[in-house]
């Protein structure tokens, strides 16, 4: 496996509304997205892009209990870094390559905020860091 460019770093907040203003008011960013719900993964979703243009921040709170970020913020009341995501060619081949290092894939692959198939990989597998892999976005990204 060979590690792809770092698209974003996943950041849950309790509140996402003021996780925006803190980003534009006192990081400085200019391009920040449109928040937008993903229901089937329980997330509401906001991409801040960073000034070098290519990695992202994306912001995520909880649609409701169910939500993955609420077991996350209930550890971690403030929020906080929830995952790194990295870039490969070819979802399949990165997964398969993962599990047969005997790296534990959490749930099955799926489309993720970027519209790309995605999973993640066990952060005990990870040295300590929760992981997305993403197929890398062809289209322009949110």
């Amino acid at each position: 496996m060979k590690l792809g460019r770092l698209n974003h770093v996943g950041v849950a907040t309790p509140d996402l509304e003021a996780s925006i203003t803190f980003w534009r008011d006192v990081m400085g960013a200019t391009q920040i997205g449109e928040p937008f719900d993903m229901p089937e993964q329980g997330v509401r979703v906001c991409f801040v892009d960073t000034p070098d243009g290519g990695t992202q921040i994306e912001l995520l709170a909880p649609l409701g209990d169910g939500s993955p970020i609420s077991a996350f913020l209930e550890r971690n009341p403030l929020g906080g870094q929830h995952h790194l995501a990295f870039e490969v060619p070819d979802i399949i081949a990165a997964r398969i390559e993962f599990e047969a290092a005997g790296k534990r894939v959490l749930g099955p692959t799926r489309i993720g905020a970027h519209g790309t198939p995605v999973f993640f990989v066990h952060p005990k597998d990870m040295a300590g860091v929760l992981t997305e892999i993403m197929e890398t976005p062809h289209a322009v990204r949110r």
